[in-house]
């Protein structure tokens, strides 16, 4: 068994592309979360999805290995949408392709951040942050977090799930 903590965990696409923009491939995060959720593999507490960059705070299962879970997630990811843009934007697909031995082309840059979260006012710290992430002024995406459909924020205001799939951080925290 392995024993984990709630974790912090960031994954970039590569070269900052915006590759996360049309909420098409926002969706395909959306579902991958909902299916890692159904199948008791994470317990996911939030999350935002930004245009080229994603923020999540979950709880792997304890009969999984984190490195396995993270890297399932964004393969699964990345060939669905590498499936789409060979269908219907072959030109963007391009700015994807890589010379590595073993892909001919890369959407996430390597090696993610996950960071253990060990006490309730750091989760909370980190699902402040990721919350308030599309309201910065870098991106400008909303003007308030209840505004950003792409998020786990509305969940923490409404108790309600859009999603179907996130779990409040004080029922494990």
């Amino acid at each position: 068994m392995n024993q984990h903590y709630i974790q912090f965990f960031t994954a970039t696409n590569l070269w900052w592309k915006k590759l996360l923009e049309p909420d098409k491939y926002k969706q395909v995060i959306i579902d991958s979360l909902k299916f890692l959720v159904e199948n008791e593999r994470v317990k996911v507490y939030g999350f935002v999805i930004m245009p080229n960059h994603i923020h999540i705070v979950w709880k792997i299962h304890e009969n999984y290995k984190r490195e396995d879970v993270q890297r399932d997630f964004l393969k699964y990811t990345a060939q669905v949408i590498k499936a789409d843009l060979a269908e219907n934007h072959p030109q963007v697909l391009k700015i994807f392709e890589v010379n590595l031995k073993d892909r001919k082309y890369q959407f996430w840059e390597r090696n993610p951040l996950s960071v253990d979260l060990y006490s309730r006012k750091v989760v909370l710290q980190k699902l402040d942050y990721i919350h308030a992430n599309p309201l910065s002024g870098k991106w400008n995406l909303a003007h308030s977090p209840l505004d950003y459909w792409f998020s786990s924020y509305r969940f923490y205001e409404t108790g309600i799930d859009d999603f179907g799939f996130l779990t409040h951080y004080l029922e494990d925290c």
